[in-house]
């Protein structure tokens, strides 16, 4: 079969011949349809994730959407290595596959759910997002931070403001639903200042961060108090990713001023709340109330492909 091939973490994938694979008990063998292309995929291929693969070669590829050879069409994670997604067949764990809605196409059920669930996660299950809170989301001009903006407004939020570096991006959102936009491409104090007016008087209860670094710094200096005073209400800052920086520095005055709580997303959820959360994504796209934007790129073009940057969009790869 053809398959999107790594035999070294320094150069991209090539598109060549590998060996077909054979599902062993528990595991179902997957025709593929379309399978997004993902910052975490580079990650994987590059060696730069904990859980890169470190043995080669190996088909590229987390999850993507195809069909069982009953012809139930699914949404898959999880390949057995050395498999992967960006191939025309694959082998998973048969727990790992979910029924796709029909009104929902290829490119959509391919591109949605990793994005999709992650922002519903982080919203729902780990900052528990009550109905009437205020949101922040730093980093919402890519992929995952567009879908939160909808996804919070979804789940009830009072006012969700998006912070971003592309500010070509940030003019969009609010016809996904942002209330606010704030450009992290301003100076230390005029971010602060940002920080607090968009906030407002009740400040946020929620924080969904997908660049760490300095827009946290910045954030936390700027809720950080400089006199006693009774707090308002807590902020559960959830990190989930670090595209401006891996490490911050953080005050001890931060955490004992304010009502902060910093969560992680935790790894992997029980499958059972992994599967409700597909379930209410998918359900949202099958209605018109989640989109996300997709461009479709053939297998046996990877190797260009893997080198290319789409901001705010997904790249789907179709054997």
């Amino acid at each position: 079969m053809n398959a999107a091939v790594l035999h070294s973490l320094d150069k991209p994938p090539r598109f060549e011949r590998f060996s077909e694979p054979v599902a062993k008990d528990g595991e179902v063998v997957v025709h593929v349809r379309a399978a997004a292309l993902k910052p975490v995929d580079k990650q994987l291929a590059s060696g730069s994730h904990y859980a890169s693969r470190r043995e080669l070669p190996c088909v590229c590829g987390s999850d993507g959407v195809g069909h069982l050879d009953d012809g139930q069409r699914v949404f898959f994670g999880g390949p057995r290595a050395p498999y992967g997604s960006m191939a025309e067949r694959t082998v998973v764990p048969r727990a790992f596959t979910f029924p796709v809605p029909e009104t929902v196409n290829d490119d959509t059920a391919a591109a949605l759910p990793n994005p999709g669930v992650s922002a519903w996660l982080s919203l729902a299950y780990r900052a528990k997002l009550a109905r009437g809170e205020n949101v922040l989301i730093l980093g919402a001009t890519g992929a995952t931070g567009k879908l939160a903006v909808q996804i919070a407004k979804l789940l009830g939020a009072a006012r969700v403001v998006a912070a971003g570096r592309n500010q070509e991006a940030l003019n969009t959102l609010s016809k996904v639903g942002a209330d606010g936009t704030i450009s992290l491409a301003l100076s230390e104090s005029e971010l602060a200042e940002a920080f607090l007016r968009e906030g407002g008087e009740s400040g946020f209860q929620v924080v969904i961060d997908y660049v760490w670094g300095r827009p946290a710094e910045a954030y936390l200096a700027a809720i950080t108090r400089t006199e006693f005073a009774p707090v308002k209400s807590e902020t559960r800052f959830v990190q989930v990713g670090e595209s401006a920086a891996p490490t911050i520095s953080l005050a001890a005055a931060a955490l004992r001023s304010t009502a902060l709580t910093i969560l992680g997303t935790a790894g992997i959820p029980p499958r059972e709340v992994l599967f409700d959360a597909f379930q209410r994504v998918m359900g949202y796209a099958a209605e018109g109330e989640l989109h996300i934007d997709t461009e479709r790129v053939p297998l046996a073009e990877i190797e260009g492909a893997w080198q290319r940057d789409l901001p705010g969009r997904r790249m789907v790869i179709v054997p």
